[in-house]
C-alpha cells in the first residue's frame, strides 16, 4: 500500500477530510467538485480498472461546499474477482492521506413493502453475507484486529442526514442493507430468506469498505439508492439498465443531500464544534 499512498500524496496535495464512494448511477455527484484533480484508477499503483457499466473508474479530489473531499467514481467488487484487500485499498490509502469520514453509497434492490425504485435509504446496519472480510490476514498499521461493529453507521451522522432530508423534503427511509457476493441477482427464495433475516435492501458492495473504514476509526454514513424491487417482488425481470435509470432520477436530490451534509460531518468541523 505504501506505493499507492505515495503516488496519491504527490497528486492530491491537500489533505482530504471526507471520502465519497459513489455507487452505480450516482457518479454525477463528482461533477460538483470544485478545483478538481481527477486520477484514473488504471494509473494508480495497486488499483485495478473499473469494469462495471456506470462506474467511471477514477478518483476526483477537490472541494464540495467548503469541505476537502476525494470521490470514488465507481468501486471495486468482490464479484469482479478482486481480493477483499483490493476492495478496501482505496479506503485504507485515503485514510492514510488524512480522511476521517466516509460517505458510501450503492444501488440496492428493495425488499421492504412500500419501497419504490428511486427511493433513498439511510443504512442503519448491515448483514455481511459475502463470506469475505477485508481484515483477514496480518493486521495493518493503524487498524484494529477486532473492530467494534455495534454501530458501523455513525448514529450522529444518521441523525444529521435525516434532519437535512426532512428540511429539504427528500424522502429518506432507514433500514438494514444485506451484502451478497453476486454477480447474479437473487432468486425469489433468497429474497424471502433475506427478509426473514431482517434485511430491507440487498446489494453486492459497501460492506468491505465499511469494515475497512471502521478498523481505521473512520466514521461512516451509508446511503442506498433503491434502484429496483427485488426478485419475487418486482413484476419485471431485473437488469443493470434499470439501476442506471433509477440513478439518473435520484441524482439531483442525492447530490443536494450530500452537499449539505458534508460541512456537518467533516471531522475538522466536528472537532471545532466540540
Amino acid at each position: 500500500m505504501h506505493e499507492t499512498v505515495e503516488y496519491l500524496r504527490e497528486r492530491i496535495t491537500r489533505a482530504p477530510s471526507v471520502v465519497l464512494v459513489l455507487g452505480s448511477g450516482l457518479g454525477g455527484m463528482a461533477e460538483q467538485i470544485a478545483d478538481p484533480v481527477a486520477i484514473p484508477y488504471a494509473e494508480i499503483p495497486g488499483f485495478p480498472g473499473a469494469t462495471v457499466v456506470g462506474h467511471a473508474g477514477r478518483l476526483v479530489a477537490g472541494i464540495v461546499n467548503g469541505v476537502e473531499v476525494v470521490a470514488m467514481q465507481g468501486r471495486f467488487h468482490l464479484y469482479e474477482g478482486w481480493d477483499p484487500s483490493v476492495v478496501a485499498l482505496p479506503i485504507r490509502a485515503l485514510s492514510a492521506l488524512g480522511a476521517g469520514a466516509l460517505v458510501v453509497s450503492n444501488a440496492a434492490g428493495g425488499l421492504r413493502p412500500g419501497f419504490q425504485a428511486g427511493d433513498l435509504m439511510l443504512i442503519a446496519d448491515h448483514l455481511n453475507l459475502m463470506g469475505k472480510n477485508p481484515l483477514i490476514g496480518p493486521t495493518l498499521a493503524g487498524e484494529e484486529r477486532f473492530p467494534d461493529m455495534s454501530a458501523p453507521y455513525d448514529p450522529e451522522f444518521r441523525r444529521i442526514a435525516a434532519q437535512l432530508a426532512l428540511e429539504q423534503k427528500i424522502r429518506l427511509e432507514e433500514g438494514v442493507y444485506a451484502a451478497v457476493l453476486g454477480p447474479s441477482y437473487e432468486t425469489p427464495a433468497e429474497i424471502r430468506m433475506l427478509r426473514m433475516l431482517g434485511a430491507d435492501a440487498v446489494g453486492m458492495s459497501t460492506v468491505p469498505e465499511v469494515i475497512g473504514a471502521r478498523a481505521l476509526g473512520m466514521r461512516v454514513l451509508g446511503i442506498s439508492l433503491i434502484s429496483n424491487l427485488a426478485a419475487g417482488i418486482s413484476p419485471v425481470p431485473l437488469s443493470h439498465a434499470e439501476v442506471m435509470e433509477a440513478g439518473a432520477r435520484v441524482q439531483e436530490p442525492f447530490s443536494r443531500l450530500v452537499r449539505e451534509l458534508l460541512p456537518r460531518i467533516a471531522p475538522t468541523n466536528l472537532a471545532s464544534e466540540a
